[in-house]
């Protein structure tokens, strides 16, 4: 079995294992499964590197241009259309699965103490449907034909359903019929670009009256394009397919092709990531969510709607987002502005923690918005750098209201001298996501400013943006500030003295994030820039040559 395969599917073979152990021994079983996987995904690592790649490069390619672990078989083949099992990394999906897995076992060992995370029915339930969410988080990230991709989207679906449903708060119910209302009309928006593009991509075809029209891929490997596809890569560099979705005369229902599936796709994606108006499932979601299930809420679901604009619309729509740059810009900056407003109002913590993901996902939007390279870094950053400190918060959160059993922030005080390894830990937490210099959430934004203002020659409303988006990061530090004096500095309160500290569980579950946040402040280029810029900076010329060629 190649390796990406294993990686993704090694989670459910440990969902089938947790159904025949018995139930003493689920627990061990399911945080065994997720260890393993995150340490088959290092050995990517090497392969990242050491292994010179397929042989065709692409834009979608890694540092080096390349593809790397491709898995390529046929899988549902009919007259007129072909799905195929087809998987790769490269600069883009290689983080963001090293990202997966280890916040996914950190969440895994924090749901082993049920009683704290009121995780004390179906034990053997939770686990499993645990372990098939991680196989559709990292599916998503390695799957590149559009059919696979949207079954593994599908497939996180329903486990977040019932793992908020089941074993969330008071209102777990009414968060996880939003959770899946809204991402399940952004999935049927989703599901008619798939179809939309399959058949007009035969059509592209078949209207050039070519057979043999194919990216450096299928010309490599002997076979062409006879009928519509979902190859991701032969959607984004087929010359005729691209030429065929950007014309003007290319419609749908009416509406021009590229425009229409553009926002179609963005709307599913911007569900995810999340971005105003369509925010408003997260904050019942997270604060209704066991905690392990925030952390890997915030870690990873969120940043499956960036990686989708990047992955999918820009690549294959790039016309589009040109012309939608400045609503998209827009929606970016509302919802920094918004969400840190938000976030400063609330006396939940928990919740707080929730706007402020809105907040930080907006600087994602932007940067893409503006198709620069410093700000298509910095959208990549910020999602790696808010997939480490965010789930850090939620899991801060979750050990202080173990303890107190409430999340009223004008109840807490003085807790840093009543748990100093707690406190430290949620210092470094939270001034990682306000963004302060030498900590990972500063990067990110810093770079997706100055891609911002780096974009005034383009378009006119870019410096007016970055200075609003700047203003966000007064905001932030605000409420973080603010936050950080109510709960954890002040004089100690006698009802929070004989709390115990963070203890070896929760230290080690916090330390590797602590560790994170300092690295990729300190250290951008080596944990970051060096694995993601190659393939970026490739996808980002792709984008600006098509929008010259076909505009």
């Amino acid at each position: 079995m190649d390796l990406l395969t294993l990686i993704v599917f090694l989670p459910t073979i440990g969902a089938l294992l947790c159904l025949l152990v018995p139930k003493r021994q689920v627990r061990a079983v399911a945080v065994s499964a997720t260890l393993a996987t995150f340490a088959l995904s290092l050995a990517l690592f090497g392969s990242f590197f050491a292994d010179p790649g397929t042989p065709q490069e692409a834009i979608f390619g890694s540092s080096y241009g390349k593809l790397h672990e491709v898995v390529r078989l046929p899988w549902i083949t009919g007259k007129n259309f072909a799905v195929e099992y087809f998987l790769g990394i490269d600069g883009l999906g290689f983080p963001l699965v090293i990202l997966t897995t280890l916040v996914g076992f950190l969440a895994c060992l924090a749901s082993w103490n049920f009683e704290h995370w009121k995780i004390n029915k179906g034990i053997r339930a939770y686990f499993v449907l645990f372990l098939l969410l991680e196989t559709g988080m990292l599916g998503v990230f390695v799957s590149l034909d559009f059919f696979l991709f949207y079954i593994f989207w599908e497939v996180m679906l329903l486990p977040m359903y019932f793992l908020i449903g089941v074993w969330g708060g008071p209102r777990r119910e009414y968060a996880a019929i939003k959770f899946f209302l809204f991402t399940l009309a952004g999935s049927v928006l989703m599901l008619v670009a798939l179809v939309a593009m399959y058949f007009y991509s035969h059509e592209a075809v078949r209207q050039a009256s070519i057979t043999g029209v194919a990216s450096v891929y299928r010309q490599a490997e002997g076979y062409v394009v006879k009928h519509g596809t979902f190859d991701l890569i032969e959607l984004a560099t087929n010359p005729v397919i691209q030429k065929h979705f950007a014309a003007n005369t290319t419609l749908f229902f009416g509406f021009r092709f590229a425009p229409l599936m553009f926002v179609f796709l963005f709307i599913g994606f911007a569900i995810k990531l999340p971005s105003v108006p369509v925010h408003t499932w997260l904050p019942d979601a997270h604060v209704e969510a066991p905690t392990p299930i925030s952390m890997i809420l915030a870690g990873v679901l969120l940043k499956m709607g960036g990686y989708g604009f990047l992955r999918l619309c820009y690549p294959i729509f790039p016309t589009a987002g040109n012309e939608w740059a400045f609503p998209l810009a827009v929606i970016g900056v509302v919802s920094i502005i918004y969400g840190a407003l938000c976030a400063m109002a609330q006396s939940d913590f928990k919740k707080l923690v929730a706007y402020s993901s809105v907040s930080h996902m907006g600087y994602v939007l932007l940067g893409i918005a503006v198709m620069t390279e410093a700000g298509f870094q910095g959208a990549m950053f910020q999602m790696l750098a808010h997939g480490i400190s965010s789930p850090m918060c939620f899991f801060l959160v979750g050990v202080i209201y173990d303890r107190a059993h409430h999340r009223e922030i004008n109840r807490f005080g003085g807790l840093w001298l009543t748990m100093p390894k707690y406190g430290t830990m949620a210092t470094i937490g939270f001034f990682a996501s306000l963004g302060l210099p030498g900590l990972c959430g500063f990067i990110g934004e810093l770079w997706v400013l100055l891609g911002t203002f780096a974009a005034r020659d383009r378009f006119t409303w870019a410096i007016p943006m970055a200075v609003i988006a700047a203003a966000g990061v007064i905001l932030t530090a605000g409420y973080i500030l603010w936050l950080i004096r109510r709960v954890y500095l002040g004089k100690e309160r006698e009802e929070y003295l004989e709390y115990p500290d963070a203890d070896p569980r929760e230290t080690f579950i916090l330390v590797p994030m602590a560790v994170l946040c300092i690295a990729m402040g300190i250290f951008p280029m080596q944990t970051v820039f060096n694995f993601t810029n190659g393939t970026l900076d490739l996808m980002l010329a792709h984008v600006s040559r098509a929008i010259s060629l076909l505009s």
